[in-house]
């Protein structure tokens, strides 16, 4: 099995076709096929169902892509650090966006005073697309508020923040100690998108009192929801970090639920088949702030 393999199966799987992997690795369709056909008898697996002339991933397809996508990484990564002879000048950090508004600008920042020369490439989006980026190879490092689902990515958690319910000042909710959760029943929520963190949270403490609620509204927008609240609208779930200012402000009120803590830990998230560079480690220095990332970034 060769890297000539590996690309054109990785280009087949994201293109949908082998027409289109053809035209974009200009080479003739039946090499294609052939490179497929080989793969498949080499692990004596079967990658791609062929359904009414579309290609559906099978499992072992799957867990092939997870493969050949980070080996392909890894090579190309060889390649740009050896052959240059200096360390990558690129690194991709996706995070979710809490803390992509309070955290993210201060890493990079000390990462280029370590690294002048590093670009740094951004994403931001709620946790489950930064997992999803990790697993397509799309970015090298992740940063995010929620739990880990994939088996292959490997997640170190570092001292974070707190969520908390929030409301209008003129809500009879607001400053008081709900007795239980039961009592949003019936109450106008307006929430973060499902994938986010916080709604994740919010989701479980719900389900685990089999309380069931209808948002008003939904928003991949923490502003918009935080709006909402300040417009007494309805009540929501939101990082102490990004509604500090209103309820300093008066904005806004916070209400409690006895018995429920709500602090919560961030988490440093990569593929487990990741080679990390000292710049990545670096940010895990940086974003850890233990031991063992610092020694790991010893020497910039």
């Amino acid at each position: 099995m060769t890297l000539r393999h590996l690309r054109i199966f990785v280009t087949v799987c994201e293109t949908g076709s082998m027409t289109a992997a053809a035209q974009i690795l200009y080479i003739a369709q039946p090499a294609i096929s052939l490179a497929v056909s080989e793969m498949e008898e080499h692990y004596k697996v079967r990658l791609f169902d062929r359904i009414s002339r579309r290609l559906y991933l099978t499992d072992s397809g799957r867990q092939a892509l997870e493969y050949a996508r980070h080996i392909i990484a890894l090579f190309d990564e060889m390649e740009q650090g050896v052959g240059g002879g200096q360390a990558a000048k690129e690194l991709r950090i996706g995070t979710s966006i809490t803390i992509g508004s309070c955290l993210l600008p201060g890493y990079i920042r000390a990462l280029k005073e370590h690294f002048p020369t590093l670009t740094v490439q951004a994403a931001v989006g709620n946790s489950g697309t930064i997992e999803q980026k990790l697993l397509e190879n799309t970015i090298d490092i992740g940063i995010i508020e929620g739990m880990v689902h994939s088996p292959y990515i490997h997640c170190q958690t570092f001292p974070g923040d707190r969520l908390v319910f929030i409301c209008s000042p003129s809500h009879p909710f607001a400053g008081r100690t709900l007795e239980s959760a039961e009592e949003l029943a019936g109450q106008e929520l307006i929430l973060r998108e499902q994938g986010s963190a916080g709604r994740e949270v919010l989701d479980g403490i719900l389900a685990a009192g089999e309380i069931s609620v209808k948002p008003l509204w939904e928003s991949v927008s923490n502003e918009a929801v935080l709006e909402g609240v300040k417009a007494g609208l309805g009540l929501s779930l939101l990082p102490y970090y990004l509604v500090r200012d209103s309820l300093e402000s008066g904005q806004i009120q916070e209400f409690f639920i006895r018995g429920l803590a709500l602090s919560r830990k961030f988490s440093i998230i990569y593929h487990k088949n990741k080679f990390l560079t000292k710049e990545a480690r670096a940010l895990i220095g940086l974003a850890v702030g233990e031991e063992e990332g610092k020694d790991n970034t010893s020497g910039y």
